[in-house]
């Protein structure tokens, strides 16, 4: 009998069925005495998603953790939960559901790979090193099994890593490339030393940008871990409100999660605010991994020139260079990054559905954006903000 016909898959409600241990050995196992490579897959993470109630009933995200075991075991897990929409998600599928419904099937429910509310990639598959190759594959079986025996559409990995779409793909699955914008630090010591990359524009533009944001009229604080007190999320949540509601309508996370926050995740959060007369009139949230900085959300209540840049993309830059970070995530979306700084990459996703026919056509569709994606990464890091070499300068 081979190992993985002995692996068991339970199939977990909640994180309080598996001790943070368990959890995080799979999750995180290089995280011994330092930052995990990101924190949104650590049990800690999740759990405050479902403490606050920003995921469970009523969301559209109902937790099925997956458990991979070898007899006393745990080898593997994975982040799943049932959805009713595709909120949250950034990997936009509101195309497939679109022809699907129209077809006349029902494209929800369906299973998601995912950490909710986060377009950050890392790990979906989380297994110890030691069984990667056969508690990767007990997990993805266990998920295609679990869309497949409940009659669900699909199923979607979301920003997988690299490695794992690839594996993904080996079995089965089909791999989808998206791209975000990404700072990268290329052995900069200070934040001039990142300017000097760049073209003679960009560099006075950023440098301009820089002086206006801080002429706002107040201070900017930098505050992390302890630093972080009770009342700063109080300012932040009307920050967040105020964002949510024009992006989304209504907030993903709920005040309940910036409260669990504090409480077990602040030496994983970087907070930067905007002061002025005594009150904070804006801020960004970052989170803190292993070698990368991870920008998440942004707010204000009063608007002022060029402050969103400062808070969200240059303060962050600030920050990565002064700890030695190797790179800057700025979230989904926003083409105005690169002005900043801010790179195309590839990001990835794996995606299984269980009509044959609509898959093919599935496939077919995601090939062709492959290439458009591929495409579209290399325009636009052709007229990225860094300076052209001339023959004698790249010798």
């Amino acid at each position: 009998m081979s190992q993985e016909t002995q692996i068991e898959i339970n199939v977990l409600t909640s994180l309080s069925q598996i001790s943070e241990t368990e959890w995080d050995r799979c999750a995180c196992p290089e995280a011994l005495g330092r930052p995990p490579i990101d924190p949104f897959t650590t049990h800690r993470f999740l759990k405050a998603l479902e403490d606050s109630q920003s995921v469970g009933s009523g969301t559209g995200w109902t937790p099925h953790y997956l458990q991979a075991k070898l007899g006393d075991d745990t080898i593997g897990v994975a982040p799943l939960y049932g959805k009713s929409h595709s909120q949250g998600e950034y990997i936009f599928d509101h195309n497939f559901a679109q022809a699907f419904e129209n077809s006349g099937g029902h494209y929800y429910p369906k299973l998601q790979m995912a950490v909710p509310h986060t377009p950050a990639t890392g790990r979906r598959l989380l297994v110890r090193p030691e069984h990667q190759e056969v508690a990767q594959s007990a997990l993805v079986q266990a998920a295609v099994q679990l869309a497949a025996e409940n009659e669900l559409s699909s199923l979607h990995v979301t920003f997988c890593t690299a490695e794992e779409a690839e594996a993904g793909a080996q079995m089965g699955l089909m791999p989808r490339r998206s791209q975000q914008f990404h700072w990268i630090n290329n052995g900069y010591k200070t934040f001039d030393d990142f300017l000097a990359d760049l073209s003679s524009r960009k560099r006075k533009n950023i440098r301009k940008e820089r002086a206006q944001a801080q002429s706002f009229g107040g201070q900017i604080e930098v505050l992390t871990g302890d630093e972080i007190e009770p009342h700063h999320w109080d300012a932040f949540w009307v920050f967040y409100q105020d964002t949510g509601a024009r992006k989304w309508g209504t907030p993903y996370l709920t005040r309940q999660f910036f409260g669990e926050a504090h409480a077990h995740l602040r030496q994983d959060m970087l907070l930067v605010l905007a002061k002025r007369d005594g009150r904070y009139i804006a801020g960004a949230l970052n989170f803190i991994g292993q070698n990368t900085l991870f920008g998440r959300y942004w707010g204000c209540t009063q608007d002022f020139p060029c402050l969103h840049f400062e808070l969200c993309y240059y303060q962050a830059i600030d920050f990565a260079i002064a700890q030695g970070m190797q790179r800057v995530e700025a979230g989904a979306q926003g083409a105005h990054k690169l002005a900043r700084g801010y790179l195309p990459v590839a990001t990835h996703s794996l995606h299984w559905f269980g009509d044959a026919g609509f898959s093919q056509a599935v496939a077919r569709y995601l090939e062709a954006e492959r290439e458009a994606v591929d495409d579209e990464i290399n325009v636009l890091t052709s007229y990225g903000p860094f300076k052209t070499l001339t023959v004698e300068e790249q010798q």
